[in-house]
């Protein structure tokens, strides 16, 4: 099947962006973006995946949204992301979802996925709140789990470890499950206010 035709994002006004706002070590981070979408774009989609999962776990650092943004909650853009060079899972999920887009991948094979994580073991009762990207190369396929916890893409079977909780892509929200028929809970635009937001705040940089 041919790849989705994605209109490309506006390079030159993100890299002023994030020159102006993050200085040079965000404008670079958004160079070596531009490189990994044009030497992933003639790739197969599984090996697209698999780099832009390594692209963003290899250059951005893992923190709290109080840490960085100064808010208990809140979900930055891919721009955002690569100019301060650190996210929380939100948002290497959000940058992962939407550079797998940009690269032909269809909305419909991937979810962007809240789970229970457990911590601490097999046998251990703490869990927390998570998110991961999910990718399924048909829509019987298992999906692969996305994760900024490890660059090893496993299929979800191997990760017992999480719990799904709800799943949403640019076309639904669903709850419960992370499988393509799973029954839709709505828009997810409409049920999640910071996805709407997230989405406008790209927009506006130029992302689509």
């Amino acid at each position: 099947m041919a790849a989705a035709v994605v209109a490309a994002p506006d390079i030159n006004r993100l890299l002023n962006l994030a020159q102006q706002r993050y200085g040079a070590d965000g404008a670079q981070k958004v160079r070596l973006w531009e490189d990994l979408l044009r030497g992933a774009q003639p790739l197969d989609e599984p090996e697209k995946v698999r780099r832009v999962n390594e692209f963003f776990n290899r250059n951005i650092a893992y923190g709290e949204d109080p840490q960085i943004w100064g808010q208990s909650d809140y979900w930055a853009t891919p721009l955002e992301t690569m100019g301060r060079g650190i996210g929380d899972c939100e948002d290497f999920s959000i940058a992962k979802y939407f550079t797998l887009k940009l690269l032909g991948v269809p909305v419909d094979r991937m979810r962007l996925v809240y789970v229970r994580a457990q911590m601490g073991g097999p046998y251990s009762r703490i869990s927390q709140a998570h998110m991961v990207l999910s990718y399924y190369p048909s829509p019987e396929a298992e999906p692969l789990i996305l994760d900024n916890l490890t660059s090893d893409l496993r299929p979800a079977s191997r990760r017992p470890d999480l719990s799904p909780v709800f799943s949403f892509n640019s076309e639904g929200l669903w709850v419960g499950s992370v499988a393509p028929g799973g029954a839709s809970a709505g828009s997810a635009t409409a049920r999640l206010s910071r996805w709407r937001d997230v989405i406008a705040r790209m927009q506006a940089e130029g992302f689509e």
